[in-house]
């Protein structure tokens, strides 16, 4: 048994072609915004798509290009903060970041595929992943307990020793194993594995889906593991577009957002 924490690696993020979005912006007169790009005034990929999204659904590049919109905004994070409150969080979606998620227990994973709107997911098969030891993952209040703990060791230690009994016993190393037999012997040797067991799986989500998972995620009646997790995941994003979630308000782990249904 190895005592293991979760972890979170953000592994992916926007990266936008402003060469395209110049030729686009000459051809519908909004060069203007391009301009906040080359100053400087505008460095962060993942908000930029944002208000590029929202600005072409107004067309409101700059006054006049719309006859209805006679001012526009120019300051990123007040539009943003404005698409937020305004709950227009479809322009919202185009920006996805992916996290690779290590060390998260079954328990974890199976309450992550439930959010399934607006994310990909590619988790480490067990199928054809064999466990030579069980990594889990223990709160603070389980280490605590010493009685506990020394029960907890002790089972795990016996299925890790009975997963490298049936290993031997099937011959999974033996010389001229085809890998489909190892497929069907490891498969059936995961189901002596914990669900806690840790394993790894890479999410991806965009900014709407994010907003809505960290809120639910972190919420005092979330399971604990998973609010360790989108906690991380919180600050993770926070620092990365803080225009998008810099409005959420944290007390005791738990993220709250000032403007909610985007």
């Amino acid at each position: 048994m190895r005592n293991v924490e979760p972890e979170v690696f953000l592994v992916a993020k926007p990266q936008l072609d402003y060469g395209e979005l110049a030729a686009y912006l000459r051809e519908v007169g909004g060069e203007s915004w391009l301009e906040r790009v080359d100053r400087g005034d505008l460095d962060n990929d993942a908000q930029n798509l944002a208000e590029f999204a929202g600005k072409m659904c107004y067309r409101s590049w700059e006054p006049g290009l719309n006859p209805n919109v006679k001012r526009v905004r120019t300051d990123q994070a007040k539009y943003l903060e404005n698409i937020l409150s305004m709950a227009h969080g479809s322009v919202l979606e185009h920006a996805s970041f992916t996290f690779v998620l290590h060390n998260v227990s079954r328990v974890f994973t199976h309450e992550l595929v439930r959010h399934r709107p607006g994310t990909a997911i590619s988790q480490e098969s067990l199928r054809f992943v064999r466990l030579a030891d069980i990594p889990f993952w223990f709160p603070e209040w389980a280490l605590a307990d010493e009685e506990l703990m020394k029960r907890a060791s002790t089972l795990l230690e016996q299925l890790e020793e009975f997963q490298l009994w049936m290993a031997g016993h099937f011959g999974l190393d033996e010389e001229g194993v085809k890998m489909h037999e190892k497929k069907h012997k490891t498969s059936f040797m995961r189901r002596f594995a914990p669900d806690g067991v840790g394993t790894g799986i890479v999410w991806t989500a965009n900014i709407r889906t994010l907003r809505h998972t960290i809120e639910a995620r972190t919420d005092q009646g979330a399971e604990e593991e998973i609010r360790l997790v989108f906690a991380k995941i919180g600050e993770l994003m926070r620092a990365e577009a803080p225009a998008l979630f810099g409005d959420y308000t944290v007390t005791d782990g738990t993220w709250v957002p000032k403007w909610r249904k985007v």
